[in-house]
């Protein structure tokens, strides 16, 4: 058997260790969780869960060097199982709550700036100065690169195909008010598709240049959802789309 306070080092440092995988499965399909403005509260909830980890150590006295290993790898593991069943039923037991209650609002916090992150990585890669034309492309691009990265199952569960397809389908509408055609095409285009089939575009008939806007700004908010989906399923490799570089590289390939 250690000494008391070798024992509890042993448990603080795999405590550090097992919280630290257990709070990224939580994070899975979330977020960064030591991304820009969510790593320290990620350090602090790891730390603490450390802490308590070995508290309970320290009240179970007397343990063997393996009770001691085993604490500190098991302990930590509310941070995931507790979040796991809370998804799958909606409801907290009184075990979870015991576990993890006295972290719930660093979790909280944690989760929300997982959330900015993930919303400014987004935003980077959509500039409200493209035209209706370059929107078209960015979203193509996009759709393309992360089509080719996922699963079948991933692409399935992210609608990755839908989200492009109601992009698509806002921005045609909004090509033609830009290229001024006739309002009963402008009509027809709008009831040729579920996605613009709205009373939200219908309302704006009279309006043609406040339909357009809203049409590209909702087919902006969609690309963005198309985004967090490539967030959300890893790929933050994803290069920002660049209209000019694109076709600076196509000129220079096609001479």
């Amino acid at each position: 058997m250690v000494d008391g306070a070798a024992g509890y080092g042993l448990t603080f440092l795999l405590a550090i260790a097992s919280a630290t995988v257990f709070l990224v499965l939580r994070c899975q399909r979330l977020g960064r969780p030591f991304g820009p403005s969510s790593r320290w509260l990620a350090v602090v909830v790891i730390v603490l869960t450390a802490l308590a980890t070995t508290a309970v150590a320290l009240v179970m006295t007397g343990l063997s060097d393996k009770l001691h290993a085993l604490v500190g790898i098991v302990a930590p593991s509310g941070l995931w199982l507790g979040y796991m069943r809370q998804r799958q039923d909606g409801r907290r037991s009184l075990a979870q709550e015991v576990l993890t209650f006295w972290l719930a609002s660093l979790l909280e916090r944690l989760h929300q700036t997982m959330a900015e992150d993930r919303a400014i990585w987004c935003e980077r890669r959509v500039d409200e100065t493209w035209s209706v034309h370059q929107l078209s492309m960015a979203s193509e691009h996009y759709h393309e690169r992360i089509r080719q990265r996922l699963s079948v199952e991933e692409r399935r569960r992210e609608r990755v195909q839908a989200r492009l397809q109601a992009i698509e389908r806002r921005l045609d509408v909004a090509a033609l008010i830009e290229d001024g055609a006739s309002k009963s095409k402008v009509v027809a285009a709008l009831g040729g598709s579920s996605v613009t089939r709205t009373v939200r575009y219908q309302r704006y008939l009279n309006d043609f240049a406040r339909l357009q806007g809203v049409l590209v700004h909702d087919a902006e908010r969609e690309l963005i959802r198309l985004l967090e989906s490539a967030y959300r399923c890893g790929l933050r490799s994803l290069a920002r789309y660049d209209p000019v570089v694109l076709e600076l590289t196509k000129a220079r390939s096609h001479p």
